[in-house]
């Protein structure tokens, strides 16, 4: 057998019983906003196996982006969504991967799992309502220097608990990624939603919602 037939057949031998692979070869992920959390998502959506994955955001690497978003040096001035793409397939030879070096458009989302990794509640509803019918699951990640929120909605119990945590932006507390992250935090936040991306491949409970304050160690789930 080719070396690569036997590294494609094993690679997963470790997370078979946690991510079911059959269900996986079969979903499509798309991620909208590719910097601090987005992009840790989309490594590890690649490296346990997702066969699809579509890249969507407009924003270009900046030297302020290199420390708390990890992205290389010699990305400094490529679109966020080419530098990804390249991790992602250098991790992974064999996902699929489409990018959009432009703002979201929700008629072009042909359904799937999605990963909503964007700055701005207004963005964030936006997308929600325009899409939430053409999705089997919709993971959202927010983060501010060392607290991260993670929602899922996927039914109509967590549809609804989601649709009250869309407050105007003049309610939402005034610490956007932009403003002040860490790179710890966002692997935090992309692992628990990637977390419970895999509880829902296995047909497990999800939680509405986890919150976690890195720097107090209070951490809560509804």
């Amino acid at each position: 057998m080719p070396a690569n037939d036997t590294l494609e057949l094993s690679r997963d031998i470790r997370q078979r019983e946690l991510i079911p692979p059959d269900k996986l070869s079969t979903t499509k992920a798309t991620v909208v906003g590719v910097g601090a959390i987005g992009r840790q998502v989309a490594m590890q959506l690649a490296a346990i196996g997702v066969s699809h994955l579509s890249l969507v955001d407009y924003d270009v690497v900046g030297v302020e982006n290199l420390g708390p978003q990890g992205f290389n040096e010699c990305d400094v001035g490529l679109p966020k969504v080419t530098s990804v793409s390249q991790t992602c397939q250098a991790i992974n030879p064999s996902v699929v991967v489409t990018t959009a070096n432009r703002k979201f458009r929700a008629i072009q989302f042909t359904g799937g799992v999605f990963f909503c990794c964007v700055d701005g509640i207004e963005t964030r509803a936006s997308i929600f309502r325009q899409i939430m019918s053409r999705t089997n699951l919709f993971v959202d990640g927010r983060m501010s220097a060392e607290y991260l929120r993670v929602l899922v909605a996927h039914d109509e119990q967590s549809v609804k608990h989601y649709e009250t945590t869309l407050f105007s932006a003049g309610e939402a507390y005034q610490g956007p990624c932009t403003s002040k992250s860490t790179i710890y935090c966002s692997n935090i936040a992309a692992g628990l939603m990637v977390a419970q991306f895999a509880k829902w491949l296995r047909g497990c409970q999800l939680d509405n919602e986890v919150d976690f304050n890195i720097l107090t160690n209070e951490a809560g789930t509804s």
